[in-house]
């Protein structure tokens, strides 16, 4: 797995969302690299790291990342934001905190979950991707963007970046939507250990805020913070999430 490592400070852990790369936080990264010792994770089948034999399993993910960083901030963004949570599940002596955007513990809607999509959503794009990879992974990108203040420019920005490290493996993508689609980490939230921040896109359309404000109070010393935002609130809000991300870790290091 690729993780590339950059800035002065203490550690954080940036770990990207569903088709994307770590590239894709670069709005973020300028601004947090000079607080932090940013681990910039690219996820299996998913830029700079190559799709071998193996699947993307979630616990997986959170051990091999764990394996191979320091004890530190992690972040996550969308699908990044369940593997920071499996990872606090699995080795909570790794992790020091979390932050969690646009991220919730379960994903789709059911009987006693309304605060998600439809499962119908994930398996349109599984079935898209075989079908039509560019179309699909366009979808996502609108669906990302729609409902910011900035939908235009934040649509162009991941437009441009999303291919900047090659294009994702189609297992990797399959993986992903199945995760989405069946992980449920509500249960866990209860016995965290590390104190967690979730940042969410008033406007977002594929994670209500709700889910968002509902984990957060679930959470021990839990907090919840909203912006004006739709999926991917820290390309139009860079400035104004990294400096809530090096509140946060004030006051949770002090």
């Amino acid at each position: 797995m690729h993780i590339e490592t950059q800035g002065n400070g203490p550690d954080l852990v940036m770990i990207h969302g569903w088709a994307m790369h770590s590239g894709i936080f670069a709005p973020l990264t300028r601004a947090l690299a000079t607080w932090f010792r940013l681990h910039l994770v690219d996820l299996p089948g998913h830029g700079l790291s190559p799709q071998r034999d193996e699947r993307l399993v979630l616990a997986d993910c959170a051990h091999a990342i764990a394996e191979r960083v320091p004890h530190a901030l992690w972040l996550g963004w969308s699908l990044g934001g369940q593997v920071c949570l499996e990872a606090a599940r699995l080795r909570p002596t790794q992790v020091q905190a979390l932050v969690l955007i646009a991220s919730s513990p379960r994903f789709v809607v059911g009987e006693d979950w309304p605060h998600g999509v439809s499962s119908d959503i994930f398996n349109q794009f599984g079935s898209g991707l075989r079908e039509n990879y560019a179309r699909t992974i366009e979808r996502f990108l609108a669906l990302e963007a729609h409902g910011s203040e900035h939908a235009q420019s934040e649509l162009r920005e991941l437009r441009t970046h999303v291919f900047d490290r090659g294009e994702p493996a189609l297992q990797a993508l399959c993986d992903g939507l199945e995760i989405l689609d069946h992980a449920d980490l509500r249960a866990d939230l209860a016995a965290l250990r590390a104190p967690s921040l979730w940042i969410a896109g008033r406007r977002d359309k594929l994670i209500p805020p709700a889910a968002m404000q509902w984990a957060a109070q679930r959470s021990p010393a839990g907090r919840y913070l909203e912006f004006s935002a739709g999926h991917a609130p820290f390309i139009g809000h860079a400035a104004a999430v990294a400096e809530a991300i090096r509140i946060f870790h004030a006051e949770v290091a002090a």
